[in-house]
């Protein structure tokens, strides 16, 4: 116990004289053929992490095939050239190790994580799938069933997950952020061959993918492994340029009311469009993550003593913001009512409480140890080979780079609180926001 204590006071005593450990050691290189590759070592187990990220999500699809990106990160599994359907996963676990995949509206991630020994199988059968996907009318209609089960249960069986993708619909006047990652049930129902490989053949190339290896590695030897494996594969020169449709101005204020008899508690939810982090100009977002941790970031943040504390009129409060975009994202408000408050009511408190906060501006104390905090968590991040992997794929798919990243935690001890205030005001204004309503039955709604 008292060498806990003990390295825990020196741990805030170096971060309040400004002392910060050592970045894990990232190299980074390109092959011949485009794909780019980072490799994070950390000799401390011998285990390692092969990701591969494409630069392609479910923002890049066409219109009327939404769903398509998903729906690919599932097929990815079945058979190619070289294995058989479920192989690539089956051999991972064989060798004691786990493997798996997601998409996000800009990109698509597959991951193993095994013996550091096992890294150029696990390249080898990465590569394959890369190129050699081998699809039959049978896994198109039975995988497809599978992405409609999971839409009922995570999002149809759920009124939260609806009033979030209604949201987000409002949100976007003609950017695709605005269709859910999952796709619309009615043209998930329609998703066939040609759109699965259409979409596979357009954007699963090495000069639209990043790879990353994190762990106990030699970046040597990892960039020998690469030129081996996916350096082989050639590039797509057909790769479309990233266009995405523009947003327009938004000029007015919107509103949705959900109502659903599933509804446990009613809440009000209030979104701004607002920047993303900007390739060498990340300040700006910096200064909007640092605004949602102080308006609701926690048990100390202004919203909480404010609504729950000082006046009692929430049971829960919080704020958040995604600056991890390509495009431009949103800063959100969640408000939970307490007991006998109306949704009205909580939303007129909620109104008023930012505006108190833009006239009082912001408590330095409380800046300084959200970011005496921040200096915290970024050390014990670095205790995670996996978190830091993602960190710099998700990173450089959506524009930015190595250098981004490791500059990022610095642009956040920066900021200042004038900065701070001027982004509040510059992105929490009325036009650019949807304010929503989740309630029970229509008893709920006075307005």
């Amino acid at each position: 116990m008292i060498r806990r204590i003990t390295s825990a006071i020196a741990l805030v005593l170096a971060l309040s004289a400004g002392v910060h450990a050592s970045e894990a050691k990232v190299t980074s290189f390109s092959l011949d053929n485009g794909m780019d590759v980072v490799v994070i070592e950390d000799h401390r187990a011998p285990v390692v992490q092969q990701m591969v990220w494409y630069r392609t999500g479910s923002a890049d699809e066409t219109p009327g095939v939404s769903g398509v990106a998903h729906f690919l990160e599932h097929l990815m599994f079945k058979a190619t050239e070289n294995l058989e359907s479920g192989e690539l996963s089956s051999t991972v676990a064989a060798n004691g190790g786990r493997d798996n995949a997601f998409t996000s509206y800009d990109y698509t991630a597959y991951f193993q994580r095994v013996a550091a020994d096992r890294l150029e199988l696990m390249m080898q059968m990465e590569a394959d799938r890369m190129v050699n996907l081998r699809l039959t009318e049978n896994d198109i209609t039975t995988e497809r069933q599978v992405i409609l089960e999971e839409r009922s249960q995570r999002t149809d069986s759920d009124p939260g997950a609806l009033f979030n993708e209604q949201m987000r619909a409002v949100q976007y006047l003609n950017h695709r952020y605005g269709q859910p990652i999952i796709g619309w049930r009615h043209e998930m129902e329609q998703l066939d061959m040609e759109h699965v490989l259409s979409f596979y053949e357009m954007y699963y190339a090495p000069n639209n993918a990043i790879l990353v290896v994190s762990g106990d590695v030699d970046p040597e030897n990892v960039r020998t492994l690469a030129e081996t494996y996916y350096g082989a594969i050639p590039a797509n020169p057909d790769l479309p340029e990233r266009l995405r449709p523009d947003e327009p101005p938004q000029l007015s204020a919107r509103r949705v009311t959900f109502k659903d008899a599933r509804v446990a508690q009613p809440y009000v939810m209030r979104s701004y469009l607002a920047p993303e982090r900007d390739s060498g100009a990340q300040e700006k977002a910096a200064a909007l993550y640092l605004l949602a941790q102080l308006l609701g970031g926690g048990s100390t943040s202004y919203l909480t003593n404010a609504l729950q504390f000082d006046q009692q009129l929430a049971v829960y409060t919080t704020s958040y913001y995604r600056g991890a975009s390509l495009d431009d994202t949103t800063f959100t408000f969640l408000v939970v009512p307490a007991q006998d408050v109306s949704l009205e009511e909580a939303e007129a408190a909620l109104d008023a409480t930012l505006a108190a906060f833009l006239e009082e501006g912001v408590d330095e104390a409380q800046l300084d140890r959200i970011k005496l905090q921040l200096r915290a968590d970024e050390i014990y991040a670095r205790d995670n080979v996996d978190g830091i992997a993602n960190r710099y794929g998700r990173a450089l798919t959506m524009g930015l780079t190595v250098q981004d990243v490791q500059d990022w935690p610095q642009i956040l001890q920066s900021v200042t609180a004038d900065e701070i205030i001027a982004v509040a005001r510059e992105v929490l204004v009325p036009e650019a926001s949807v304010t929503g309503w989740l309630t029970r039955d229509a008893q709920e709604v006075t307005q």
